[in-house]
């Protein structure tokens, strides 16, 4: 596939490896610009032992790039492997590992991403949004037993995704990161820029929270599909419905541009609620059967696909 529009998406985690998968089925070299906050598992045992990007988020974008030809699926579940065993090696991911030796004899995030990108044979490119590791810090309602008004401070990524309390704003250490300059120069170059779905406080506001990606996105010529999450998800965004997601993008990110809100009809319970906080937006409301049909909160890659067709043709 050549040609066609420049098309950016944002996120990390199965979220954005569901946009990925949908959209390199319809555009041409899809862009991925990925958060850098994860602190967990193989990825925060490497991060923190080694000083480097956490590559779980960034492993994940590129396996959803990899082709559908023998090539590709076999790098993609080599890539995607997690070692068993008891030993120290147990639940690292060969991806991750890959990752962290070509940073070490590269001395450079972006071009060993394009390494790793080659060798799998990727449909598209993978970007961090900063080129440093970072923290996510919550602000969080209801941890306090004598004042359950009170706010606490949640800090790390898994910390804040578990969370048994309600969050009321995130924000980054360091809050002023180095975004990645591919990542900016993609996105104010793009046609379209794809938010969401995912972690809606973990994987994908974090990138509005970087001051000069938050500038690019405001500022991009291209237009912005917001898609939204087929439910809420038990600590983040527990109860959320659809105009609760908008909401909390909204207070994070006033001044973003939406041209494009696309939802799954199975999570639309209040049908003139979901329409009124898209118009406020000035937006468009899509909603188009996006799910698994195995009743999972997945979403589908070919019907995504065919979602997304249908928005970039207009």
């Amino acid at each position: 596939m050549t040609g066609g529009p420049r098309v950016v998406a944002l996120g990390g985690g199965h979220g954005l490896h569901a946009s990925l998968s949908a959209l390199r089925r319809v555009v041409a070299n899809p862009t991925a610009v990925v958060t850098v906050a994860d602190n967990g598992g193989s990825s925060g045992r490497l991060r923190g032992e080694f000083g480097v990007l956490p590559p779980g988020d960034l492993r994940m974008a590129l396996a959803a790039l990899c082709g559908d030809d023998e090539w590709g699926q076999t790098w993609e579940r080599v890539l995607q492997h997690r070692f068993k065993g008891e030993g120290q090696m147990h639940g690292h991911v060969v991806g991750n590992l890959l990752m962290v030796s070509l940073w070490e004899l590269l001395g450079d995030p972006v071009a060993a991403l394009t390494w790793v990108a080659r060798l799998l044979g990727a449909e598209g490119t993978v970007l961090p949004m900063a080129v440093t590791p970072l923290d996510i810090v919550a602000e969080v309602r209801g941890l306090d037993g004598v004042d359950p008004a009170a706010l606490t401070t949640v800090r790390g990524q898994v910390e804040v995704a578990t969370t048994a309390g309600d969050i009321v704003t995130i924000g980054l250490d360091p809050a002023d990161p180095t975004a990645c300059p591919e990542a900016l120069a993609a996105v104010r170059s793009a046609d379209w820029v794809v938010l969401g779905p995912g972690s809606w406080f973990t994987s994908v506001l974090p990138h509005l929270m970087v001051p000069a990606l938050r500038a690019a996105l405001v500022e991009t010529a291209g237009r912005v599909i917001v898609v939204l999450n087929l439910e809420g998800q038990a600590g983040e965004t527990h109860g959320y419905t659809p105009e609760d997601h908008l909401g909390a993008l909204h207070e994070h990110a006033p001044d973003l541009r939406i041209h494009t809100v696309l939802a799954d009809p199975t999570t639309v319970v209040d049908g003139r609620a979901l329409e009124q906080a898209v118009a406020s937006w000035g937006a468009r409301l899509e909603v188009a059967e996006v799910a698994q049909d195995d009743g999972s909160p997945r979403h589908d890659p070919d019907k995504l696909a065919a979602a997304f067709g249908r928005i970039l043709a207009r």
